[in-house]
């Protein structure tokens, strides 16, 4: 990919106007800053009588008092413009850091939210969360305060040394002479690190991994009193994480002492030199251009010495963003089409023509699937596991995109269609129920704001919860924790359930809707399908035959292919695959 820094800067353009405000206000603080050593140089040569010819000529102020005073005066205000700038550039760059962060931390989630299926079941969450987290956090660190430090830095070399060099020629060499040493040496320290905050970035994830596993299964680890085998797995991701940083450490203690030892000598011998040339020819060099040149060469080379830690913020930035935009410029497989077809809005006639797929090549889950399933019917799906059944239901939503046939809904291949009307037609019950930490109508009502409280209601009561809801002292207001950890089982699936009733989509899909409610729920729930299903296609998976012994018509699944279809009665009397599940699950009949 393109250089992850030349990357961040091309995201920058969206701000121009903040990012010249800032540059121009850390420039011309500079500029102010940098004035001292020329203030104290003229003052000394003010009251030496060597009066700089800029203020006794070309201002007038002839006697040593006189410019004394003019310097003075001059120096409260070059110090008050240079708070003025200082004050102004932390500002704009603080500003310029929060808008970005906020702003890719959105862009890059967004990005995220479209990304495939597929995308997330090869990522770990707490990769992600470093992304979304850490990494955009490094980046504001990075414009926040090294941003402006490198503006500055360069500033600095290029007035220091054009100044100083005006003076004195050799004098001005001689004091810069360490500079081609201290920028081989962070040309060296930066390719020598860089590596080792690559393995800094690899091991945060790591560790973020580690912990948002653990806590997602707490419950686990205690039922199994696994807490010590779980501190030591976190331990040891903790301590490569400590050792990634120990070694990056390693190489930045040892570059600011080395390149001290350089800028130690050249400072030594300018001041020496420049000594020398003061008693022994004082018209070589004047008293107040030896105090000139003892502080610039430390304002410029001391302040060198933090090129090291700058390039240090610099790679861990970079790092940083070529995670970041990595994942922000890779575009998701599944995609709307350019110029999607309509979709009708009473959709609902499904039609599957040899139908391949696989989530890995060569092993196939669907093998040459036909299946129509016409406008408003009730559509039961069995089939032992591994069947093939929820990747049916996957590539409805196209959650995947199938390798050979055709998928349609009303003749339209589902690939013709936009992803948000497609899945705005159906309404799906997981048997892996996920609910929001928030309130049961936040849940209820997820995505669908507008809908009112008494629809709210009429959809958990067909759903068979409002009356556990209405004895709770919140009633609809209670909050249901973080993945519904307050609710039992079979009340998680209700309210998915309830929530698949407000949609009122004209696909619903139930898979296994009623695995984890009680024999009484389930009745009720199987009493109240027919009125849930009028005038939509439903469609039902369930290990639980009993849940879809009503539906018009059911298919049975194997190894990815149809092996049967018919109503419940004429697939018993049929007497094959359906048959012996039934006698299974009835008790009739004793796998051994």
């Amino acid at each position: 990919m393109t250089d992850p820094m030349m990357r961040l800067f091309r995201y920058l353009k969206r701000y121009r106007k903040q990012v010249t405000l800032a540059t121009g206000a850390s420039v011309t603080n500079k500029i102010f800053d940098l004035m001292p050593p020329f203030l104290t140089a003229w003052m000394i040569d003010a009251v030496s009588g060597n009066i700089p010819a800029w203020i006794g000529q070309w201002l007038g102020f002839s006697d040593a008092w006189s410019a004394a005073l003019f310097i003075g005066v001059l120096t409260v205000v070059i110090f008050g413009l240079e708070s003025f700038f200082e004050w102004l550039l932390t500002r704009e760059f603080m500003r310029l850091a929060q808008r970005v962060q906020h702003d890719l931390r959105v862009d890059t989630y967004a990005r995220v939210q479209e990304r495939e299926l597929a995308f997330f079941e090869d990522q770990r969450t707490g990769n992600l969360l470093s992304i979304l987290n850490d990494d955009v956090n490094q980046l504001e660190r990075f414009l926040n305060d090294s941003f402006n430090e490198i503006i500055q830095l360069l500033l600095l070399v290029v007035v220091a040394t054009w100044s100083l060099c005006a003076v004195s020629l050799e004098l001005g060499l001689l004091g810069i002479l360490p500079l081609p040493f201290i920028i081989w040496g962070s040309v060296f320290y930066q390719r020598r690190i860089a590596p080792y905050y690559r393995d800094v970035r690899n091991a945060v994830g790591d560790l973020n991994n580690r912990l948002e596993n653990n806590l997602s299964g707490i419950l686990v680890i205690k039922s199994f009193a696994a807490e010590a085998f779980e501190r030591k797995r976190v331990e040891e991701v903790s301590a490569a994480y400590r050792t990634a940083n120990f070694k990056a450490i390693r190489w930045n203690a040892l570059y600011v002492p080395l390149i001290r030892i350089f800028i130690a000598l050249s400072f030594a011998g300018t001041l020496v030199l420049g000594a020398y040339w003061v008693i022994t020819d004082p018209g070589r060099l004047s008293l107040g251009s030896l105090a000139f040149f003892a502080m610039m060469i430390q304002r410029l080379l001391w302040p060198v010495t933090r090129v090291g830690s700058l390039f240090d913020g610099y790679e861990r930035a970079k790092a940083a963003a070529r995670r970041i935009f990595g994942l922000l410029d890779t575009p998701p497989a599944i995609t709307s089409p350019a110029n999607p077809a309509a979709v009708p809005a009473e959709a609902g006639q499904i039609s599957l023509e040899g139908v391949h797929f696989f989530y890995k090549e060569g092993q196939p889950v669907l093998r040459g699937l036909n299946l129509d399933i016409p406008s408003g019917t009730t559509i039961g799906i069995a089939g032992p596991t591994g069947a093939g059944k929820t990747t049916l239901i996957k590539l409805l939503l196209r959650l995947y995109d199938i390798q050979e046939g055709a998928i349609r809904l009303d003749g339209k291949d589902l690939r013709q269609l936009d992803l948000r009307d497609l899945r705005a037609h159906i309404a799906l019950v997981s048997q892996d129920v996920y609910l929001f930490h928030g309130s049961i109508r936040e849940n209820i009502a997820y995505g669908l704001e507008e809908k009112e409280d008494v629809e709210v209601a009429e959809a958990a009561r067909r759903a068979q919860l409002h009356d556990f809801i209405a004895q709770l002292p919140d009633g609809y207001d209670s909050i249901i924790g973080e993945r519904g950890i307050k609710l039992s089982g079979g009340q998680r699936q209700r309210l998915s359930i309830a929530r698949a009733i407000l949609k009122d989509a004209p696909i619903l899909i139930l898979d296994e809707a009623t695995s984890s409610v009680d024999t009484e729920t389930e009745r009720a729930i199987q009493e109240n399908l027919a009125q849930l299903t009028i005038g939509k296609t439903a469609l039902m998976i369930a290990h639980r035959l009993s849940t879809i012994r009503y539906a018009d018509k059911i298919v049975v699944l194997q190894e990815g292919k149809l092996v049967e279809e018919g109503t419940h009665k004429e697939l018993l009397a049929l007497d094959g695959l359906y048959a012996d599940l039934w006698k299974v699950q009835t008790g009739e009949l004793i796998l051994k």
